[in-house]
This record gives C-alpha cells, sequence and structure tokens, in this order.
C-alpha cells in the first residue's frame, strides 16, 4: 500500500480476467507500467455499492501479492464505516402523489429478479412504483438481508369489536382468509352474507379500512351493517362520496368517487375491502387496487369469475381466491333458499322469424367466417364492414328478445305465479317500459333517478304480491328478501349475470321455494346464449 491517505496500491504480476474483475469491486484501476506493474485505487462507493467485507478486500488483496498491515486495515475499516449509508434502500412519497419514491443506496444486482415493476426516473436517479408494490418489494427486499427504511405509515389500533354471530362457512371463509395472510377474494352467492364477513373482517383486524361498492345503496347498505353489527362509534364510520368526502378511520366509498381520489385516500388506510369485485380489472377501477397501500385486502363477490379471463388479474391485485361456495351448497345446508330453473323455449311469430331471418341473411354476408370477437378488432382498426355487421347482430339480439310471444309467456307465467312477488329481467329499456305497462308493473331501469328509484324499491318491499320490471340496474345491490320468482326475458351471455340474478332470490326464508324462468327464442342465437349463461350446477368453476 503506497499512501494511507488515498489508498492507492500497485499489483505487479499479470492478473487474469478473474482476478481483475474482483478487484473492480472495490477498487478503482488507474493505469499500468513496466515499472510499478497496476496501478489501482480503493473506491469507497464500490465497496458500498457491491457490499464487499473488509475481510474479503484483505484477502484478495494478498492473492495478488498486496499486503496491508493492521493500521490500514483499521483505517480502511473505519472510512467504510463512516461512509456507510444507514440504510441500502429509501421509500418515500411526494405528498402530491399516490406513487412511491423507491431510493437505491448500493447496487442491487439481482432487483430485476424480483419480478416488480419498477419504472426509472433518470432525472432523479430513483425508481417510481404503485402503492401496491410497496409491502411487496419491502417484504422480498428484507428476506435478503438489505437494510430499508420504510414509509413512515403507522395506522393506528381501531377500538371495534364484532357483535354478531357468524354461521359455519362464513367462519371458514374468514378463517381462509387469515391463513392467507389477509388477503384474497371470498366467492359466495347473493344473500350468504359477504358483508358480515367483510365486518368481521376489519373487526379481525382493527386497521383503517377503506370500504368500496359499486352503488351509493350499497355504500349505505354497508354503513348501517358496521353500525349494527360492530360496537363502534358511528363517528367513526364515514362516507367519502359526492359532497359528502369524510375520511374516517371506516370510510366506505364507491368505485366511481374511489378511483379520482386515490391520491387522498391510497395511504390512509391497511385494510381495504372492495365489495362486488369483479368489476375491479376494468381498465379505471384497477387504479383503486394499485394505488391503495394497504397490506391486507378482501375482495367480495357472488361470481368473480370472469368471461373475458380477466378474474386472473383481479386475483393478483387481491390475493387469490381463497373461498367459494356455490348456490347448491348453501342451498343444502339451508342457509340460501332452494330453487328450480326452468326453461321456456318460445316460437317465434311467423312475421317475428322473416325479420330474424333477414337480419341474419345479412349479417353473415358482412361477417363471413370471422367470429364477434374478431369482428369488434376490425372494427377498431376502421373496418367499415365489421361495424355494419356488429350493429346488425344487435338487431338481431334485440328481434329475439322483443317479441309478441314472449310477452304471451309472460303473461301465462304471472298467471301461474298469482300472488308471488316477481322479478322480471331484461337488457332493454323500451321492452321494460312496454311489459311494465302491460302488467300494471313498477319499473326500474338507470334512467330512473335515486329518489324516485329509493321510493319504488320501498313501495314493492313493502307488498305481499306483485311485479317489479328490472333492467341491468337489478343485477348488483338489489335486497328485496321475499321475491321468489324471476323471469329472464332477455340476458347476455354472462353466466356471471345469469348467477346474479338467480341470487336475487335466494335469500331464506321459512317455505320459500324460489322459482327462475328463462324465456328462450326458439332456433335463434339466444339458444346458444342461454347455453352459454347458465349451467346445470351454477358452478362458478
Amino acid at each position: 500500500m503506497e499512501t494511507r491517505i488515498n489508498f492507492v496500491f500497485h499489483v505487479k504480476q499479470w492478473l487474469d480476467r478473474e482476478q481483475f474483475n474482483k478487484l473492480l469491486t472495490f477498487s478503482r484501476f488507474i493505469e499500468r507500467s513496466k515499472s510499478e506493474g497496476s496501478k489501482f485505487e480503493i473506491d469507497i462507493q464500490r465497496i458500498l455499492r457491491n457490499k464487499v467485507k473488509i475481510e474479503d478486500i484483505v484477502t484478495t488483496l494478498s492473492s495478488v501479492g498486496v499486503e496491508l498491515d493492521e493500521k490500514e486495515i483499521k483505517e480502511l475499516s473505519e472510512l467504510i464505516l463512516k461512509s456507510a449509508p444507514e440504510f441500502d434502500i429509501e421509500f418515500y412519497k411526494k405528498q402530491d402523489d399516490s406513487n412511491i419514491i423507491v431510493k437505491l443506496n448500493i447496487f442491487i444486482p439481482d432487483l430485476k429478479e424480483l419480478n416488480i415493476p419498477l419504472k426509472y426516473d433518470g432525472e432523479n436517479k430513483v425508481y417510481i412504483i404503485y402503492p401496491y408494490h410497496y409491502n411487496l418489494l419491502k417484504g422480498k427486499l428484507k428476506e435478503k438481508g438489505y437494510k430499508v427504511k420504510e414509509l413512515d405509515l403507522n395506522f393506528q389500533d381501531l377500538n371495534i369489536d364484532f357483535k354478531g354471530s357468524l354461521r359455519d362457512y362464513q367462519r371458514e371463509a374468514v378463517e381462509k382468509w387469515k391463513e392467507n395472510n389477509y388477503n384474497g377474494v371470498i366467492a359466495l352467492p347473493t344473500g350468504a352474507g359477504k358483508t358480515i364477513i367483510g365486518i368481521n373482517a376489519l373487526s379481525e383486524v382493527k386497521k383503517p379500512t377503506l370500504i368500496v361498492t359499486f352503488t351509493t345503496e350499497q355504500m349505505m347498505q354497508w354503513r348501517d351493517k358496521i353500525i349494527e353489527f360492530a360496537n363502534i362509534s358511528s363517528e367513526d364510520v364515514g362516507l367519502f362520496y359526492s359532497e359528502e368526502k369524510e375520511i374516517k378511520p371506516i370510510t366506505i366509498t364507491t368505485y366511481q368517487t374511489a378511483f379520482r381520489h386515490m391520491k387522498e385516500l391510497g395511504d390512509k388506510f391497511d385494510l381495504l375491502i372492495i365489495d362486488e369485485v369483479h368489476h375491479l380489472p376494468a381498465e379505471k377501477f384497477k387504479q383503486i387496487a394499485l394505488n391503495s397501500i394497504a397490506s391486507k385486502r378482501l375482495g367480495l363477490s357472488a361470481t368473480p369469475h370472469r368471461d373475458d379471463g380477466k378474474h386472473e388479474e383481479l386475483f393478483e391485485l387481491m390475493g387469490g381466491l381463497v373461498y367459494h361456495k356455490t348456490p347448491q351448497e348453501l342451498t343444502e345446508k339451508g342457509y340460501l333458499a332452494p330453487f328450480e330453473l326452468i326453461h321456456v323455449s318460445v316460437e317465434l311469430l311467423p312475421e317475428e322469424k322473416k325479420i330474424y331471418e333477414d337480419l341474419r341473411t345479412k349479417y353473415q354476408a358482412l361477417a363471413g367466417r370471422r367470429s364477434v370477437s374478431q369482428l369488434l378488432e376490425d372494427m377498431r382498426s376502421g373496418d367499415k364492414s365489421a361495424k355494419e355487421a356488429l350493429k346488425i347482430f344487435n338487431q338481431m339480439k334485440k328481434a329475439f328478445s322483443i317479441t309478441e310471444s314472449k310477452l304471451i309467456v309472460i303473461e301465462q307465467i304471472l298467471e301461474k305465479e298469482a300472488g308471488n312477488k316477481v322479478l322480471i329481467f331484461t337488457q332493454y329499456v323500451d321492452q321494460a317500459e312496454e311489459i311494465a305497462n302491460r302488467f300494471n308493473a313498477y319499473l326500474l331501469t338507470g334512467g330512473v333517478k335515486k329518489k324516485e328509484r329509493e321510493k319504488i324499491l320501498n313501495e314493492f318491499k313493502q307488498k305481499k304480491e306483485g311485479i317489479l320490471v328490472l333492467t341491468t340496474v337489478g343485477d348488483e345491490g338489489l335486497d328485496i328478501p321475499d321475491a321468489n320468482v324471476g323471469i329472464i326475458v332477455a340476458g347476455t351471455g354472462s353466466r356471471r349475470q345469469f348467477v346474479q340474478r338467480l341470487g336475487r332470490l335466494l335469500r331464506q326464508k321459512d317455505g320459500k321455494v324460489a322459482r327462475l324462468y328463462e324465456i328462450v327464442a326458439k332456433d335463434t342465437l339466444e339458444e346458444q346464449l342461454s347455453e352459454k349463461r347458465k349451467s346445470t350446477d351454477i358452478d362458478l368453476n
């Protein structure tokens, strides 16, 4: 060692590639001369970046003919210790941004192997991650022995206890969720008490909780159920929507509000509960999960599996599917009403059949052998024939959905089910209006304003019998426990929609048997959609 100030040393022997590279882990090559050999200088930053230990430096130098005395070793050790940062990695967050900043104080060679998406900010020399990835990345780095400066989140414990009782399957579901590190999706049919499971889960965690619902009605239901089934002050439960935006220890919001306000909400809760979680994979809604820092996540749905396969993305964001029961399983245990599925096939009237066949001929001429998904792709690319084919395809669906023959069958079913509470499901507003007018029924569509909607539902709930006609607004969040007859006049090819509509009828009541009629136009595309949207056991797998 030539100097104890700069730690410059010379290696006179010839170095092979392995020796040279090993020296470069803790020193910088300066030059080579015939008289003095290769000249190096100890580089403290390289030592820190590569996490080279002092004993390894001494051993490597000795192997190439450079010996350090005790004083030199002590001086180098003290310099390394003095220069070392307190943390290898630091996490921090800007106040006006939901993203998390990751600052590396040392080189981490296996960073990419952690399989966490990191965006590099070259100007500031830091990485940026979604809050969702914070706990994952922090955990993996700590497992590897790195010193990590965590975010100062400091979630306070909630003084909350569950004061209800759980059914056996509800208790099993919560236990499975806890075993999965307080993460995961629970799939149970409508009427199985998913809200009660959520309240029990938050009372187990006892940390600030954000609850996301699909509708404002569901938001209000959650608030009322929390106050009913948990001994917590109503002062600690806040609603975050519209003009009323209160952030409380337990905050309830909607999808539409949440994804717009994650900068405000993202870092304030350690538990994220998402109701009707099958909606989460939508591009804007998944921002809720990505921008939440919650280490604990619970997704609830009657139908988490999606026809487009995006439930895989949903499970990744929420921790996988941890528990699932079908309507049959809970019916057999007596927790849901027994049910019958009744398929009613109807012939189109001659003039209806001619309209349908004419449309089908035009469609086939334009579509050729292309599937509907291919037509959608072609339309996005500007294919006019694909656009026209899809327009005719929708006209075909309407042609077999809105028919006089179906109205005749509806009348027959209503006569048979007189004295019961009947829900009629359709896809089209004009059809819903026609059915409601013809059979003197209540009507709910997306165009009905909130106050009027509440009035209609309250009136219908009070009646012992009656008819309520619904478009897709009735597929979720509708709570009419004594409704026992359903009629699907028109639907999509979605199994999820079919199961949700069945679920509207399954709430348990003594002596109740639910019946779901599905009216299908014979020899039309609707027969194929019918097979697609239901299975014999209503299984979601």
